[in-house]
């Protein structure tokens, strides 16, 4: 039964409190405003005093205004409707498009329990031969995608997005720029993805509480599919603007702060929604992929910190490309043994020439002689940059494998690539 309350006891910016009885944590109520009707949610309770964030701010709010709880906390409507379809951080279309209203479900739910989940084995080929190659995605994996502002973390996760051999993708956007949310979504059309996408976008224009309901709108209805036997890709961008707009509305109810001003469960919060990753032994899957911007290009940032902690291993953005140093699949053993024999020693074989590389630029700055074997790793690591790091290089795993035995054939002996006989007499190029 909806319950109407005509007295609101405070405005505090984007925060109203009332006093009411039988109301839960995170419960919606609908507000009358000045300008119509707006959400709010119910984010703190304090005896019988409730406080409730207001989707659209405190703006045109009076204190006899009515606020009617309306007995659940967000919903999303699901179905296979909502496939090519585009829609705000409260459900609402944003792409001019008809509201769904059935099939309603509950977001922000637990995480599957892990006597369901099954060990991951599988791997999400992209065409990208940093991931592939070196640092494997495997299904049901949590990765973080750690970049800097002005890295092109956008391009990656639109290229992952359009090449991933998944049934579904699922894109939760926070604090985007309206170029960049229209970037993805011209992409996405023209790389013929739309079809099996579901876009939830969140403007930096947007209110600040509708951050917040994105990855849990995501990965509500990444679950859904997931149980339909789909295997299901969820793109979160930028987790940094979730944990701020925690931060803001943490400060806004007085709490008292933790690392960075951030709330004291910044950990619980984000792992709340990493942990949705899985694979299901009888269903499909939900693999999270999320860009987590550094500020200062500091990994001991509490955002980064935490992350590392929740997540199995992480991307690392640098110069845009994916620094085959800073990034690790922990997953990644999982399947390359499985992908083709020499996957796992080439790997091993050319990162270890490329850190011999990076040695030898170090040796050529300071102005010490070049040796034979200098020049010969001058050579590959310019080869390696530009034929397997940048980010434009678009091949199949198979490929990238035939293209770095060609690239240490091209540079090295077979005797200097350290790589065992059987490999070398199989796959060296003639």
């Amino acid at each position: 039964m909806k319950k109407i309350y005509s007295k609101i006891e405070s405005i505090v910016g984007n925060v109203i409190t009332v006093r009411a009885t039988g109301v839960r944590y995170g419960e919606l109520a609908q507000i009358e405003t000045g300008f119509g009707t707006s959400l709010a949610e119910v984010n703190r309770l304090d005896g019988d005093m409730v406080s409730l964030q207001v989707f659209i701010g405190g703006r045109g709010i009076s204190t006899d205004n009515n606020v009617m709880f309306l007995g659940h906390t967000m919903r999303v409507s699901f179905s296979d409707d909502i496939l090519g379809r585009v829609f705000t951080g409260s459900a609402a279309p944003r792409d001019n498009g008809p509201a769904l209203l059935q099939h309603m479900i509950p977001i922000g739910g637990p995480s599957v329990n892990p006597a369901r989940r099954i060990i991951p084995r599988r791997m999400i080929r992209t065409g990208i031969p940093m991931i592939d190659l070196f640092n494997s995605l495997v299904v049901s994996q949590k990765l973080p995608i750690f970049s800097i502002y002005g890295e092109p973390y956008n391009q990656l996760l639109a290229r992952i997005a359009m090449q991933a051999e998944v049934d579904v993708i699922v894109f939760g956007g926070m604090g985007l720029k309206f170029d960049d949310y229209l970037f993805f979504k011209n992409t996405l059309e023209t790389g013929a993805a739309f079809h099996k996408s579901v876009m939830f976008i969140h403007t930096a224009a947007d209110p600040t509480v509708e951050c917040l309901m994105i990855p849990d709108m995501a990965l509500a209805v990444a679950e859904q599919f997931a149980l339909q036997n789909k295997d299901v890709l969820v793109l979160l961008n930028d987790m940094t603007s979730f944990a701020d707009a925690m931060k803001e509305i943490a400060i806004s109810q007085e709490q008292v702060p933790s690392n960075r001003g951030y709330p004291g469960d910044l950990y619980s919060q984000l792992a709340a929604r990493y942990e949705k990753a899985v694979d299901f032994e009888t269903a499909g899957s939900i693999t999270v992929l999320g860009v987590t911007t550094m500020p200062g290009d500091d990994v001991t940032h509490p955002i980064p910190d935490n992350t590392g902690y929740i997540t199995e291993g992480q991307y690392y953005l640098r110069g845009g490309r994916i620094d085959p140093f800073g990034s690790l699949s922990r997953l990644k053993q999982q399947v390359n043994g499985k992908t083709r024999k020499d996957h796992r020693a080439l790997m091993d074989a050319m990162i270890r020439l490329y850190s011999s590389y990076k040695e030898t630029m170090e040796k050529k700055s300071m102005g010490f002689h070049m040796s034979s074997w200098d020049e010969k790793l001058l050579i590959y690591g310019e080869h390696f940059e530009r034929e397997m790091m940048d980010l434009s290089v678009n091949i199949a795993l198979e490929e990238a494998l035939d293209l770095g035995w060609w690239i240490l054939a091209k540079c090295f002996t077979k005797d200097e690539s350290g790589l065992r006989t059987e490999l070398i007499n199989e796959f060296w190029p003639a």
